[in-house]
């Protein structure tokens, strides 16, 4: 399905203000509550609304500091990427993920404490992950732009 003007709105506006109601998104994107509510659903339905979430303040959770970190696996068979993927989901503290093309396989963002706080995380879990040949983290002194919304 290609999406139209109106799609692209009202995607735009959830982006922002998810918890928006169907009558306040209506009037925003100039539809009818119904028609707005049939959009929507669709939007869901087809992917490309994935999820409803809270987003959290990091700092008011004692999580101020953001950690990125490298790894480079020992090779790039199937069964290595998959177990390190596998066993890499099982750890609380990662946000998120990512398979690289580049010098690193891998990169994980992590929200930690402090420094001692990922030190913890890297003993209990990071060192314990199969096929690693090389790890390297890079704190973040300041995030300087933080958003969630995608260009639609």
């Amino acid at each position: 399905m290609d999406l139209d003007a109106t799609d692209r709105r009202i995607l735009n506006v959830l982006q922002k203000e998810g918890r928006i109601t169907n009558a306040d998104l209506s009037e925003r994107v100039n539809l009818s509550p119904s028609a707005c509510h049939r959009r929507t659903q669709r939007l869901e339905e087809e992917g490309y609304i994935a999820a409803f979430v809270a987003l959290l303040d990091s700092r008011k959770l004692g999580r101020a500091t953001t950690v990125f970190v490298e790894i480079t696996l020992e090779g790039q068979a199937e069964e290595l990427l998959d177990a390190f993927e596998r066993e890499v989901a099982r750890i609380p503290d990662i946000l998120e993920c990512h398979l690289m093309a580049g010098s690193a396989d891998y990169l994980l963002k992590i929200m930690v404490e402090d420094t001692e706080d990922f030190a913890r995380i890297h003993r209990q879990f990071l060192s314990r992950l199969p096929g690693v040949r090389q790890m390297q983290s890079s704190f973040a002194l300041r995030t300087v732009f933080k958003t969630t919304a995608m260009s639609v």
